[in-house]
């Protein structure tokens, strides 16, 4: 069995799946978010939050700021809040295209994440990698936190595919996720009051 057809179950993990946030989520930081796992072991969990642009702020914009050369170059995207966690760095979710030895961290067999000057380089190239994100920060969960979360009905688990996540209407994704396994919103939110 591949671990593209490996069932959350059957792994344990999370790594390569989405979250979708529901009502009872109770943390306004990630209201109506939708979080790529990159990485989910016993003893932590990290994602980013894929459908928050920072308001004003475009790729470009800040390849320029880095010192990247050719920094027009690169595709005219919002650059994305990707989480609470060192909200001053940045991490590329990209395809798999492009790879820096040691450095990239494969999410599934489809999608990478690199947080290096060099995926930054290669977006602005000539041949960039064929999708790809800018986030700045990360979400991050301890030992236990984010099953103690999915126990309290926080989060919903979709399989993770490239068109949701490089999707560019990043607003839309939340909705789109939950249209995935058959979901409405105005479910959810009647569910959210119920105990």
């Amino acid at each position: 069995m591949t671990r593209e057809n490996t069932k959350v179950e059957d792994r344990g993990y999370l790594s390569g799946k989405l979250l979708i946030a529901t009502p009872s989520i109770g943390d306004t930081r990630f209201d109506h978010s939708v979080v790529l796992m990159c990485d989910h072991t016993s003893e932590h969990a990290m994602g980013i939050i894929l459908n928050k642009p920072v308001e004003g702020l475009q790729m470009p914009a800040v390849l320029d700021q880095l010192g990247v050369e050719n920094a027009n170059v690169a595709a005219d995207f919002p650059v994305l809040n990707g989480g609470p966690v060192e909200c001053d760095r940045g991490f590329v979710v990209h395809s798999n295209d492009f790879e820096s030895e040691g450095s990239t961290l494969s999410i599934n067999p489809h999608i990478s994440l690199t947080a290096t000057q060099e995926v930054l380089k290669a977006i602005a190239s000539e041949s960039p990698p064929r999708q790809s994100l800018l986030a700045l920060g990360y979400a991050g969960w301890g030992p236990g936190q984010i099953e103690s979360e999915l126990v309290a009905n926080a989060w919903l688990v979709v399989d993770a595919d490239e068109d949701l996540i490089f999707d560019d209407d990043a607003p839309a994704k939340w909705e789109k996720a939950l249209e995935k396994i058959g979901v409405s919103p105005e479910h959810l939110s009647s569910l959210s009051g119920s105990a």
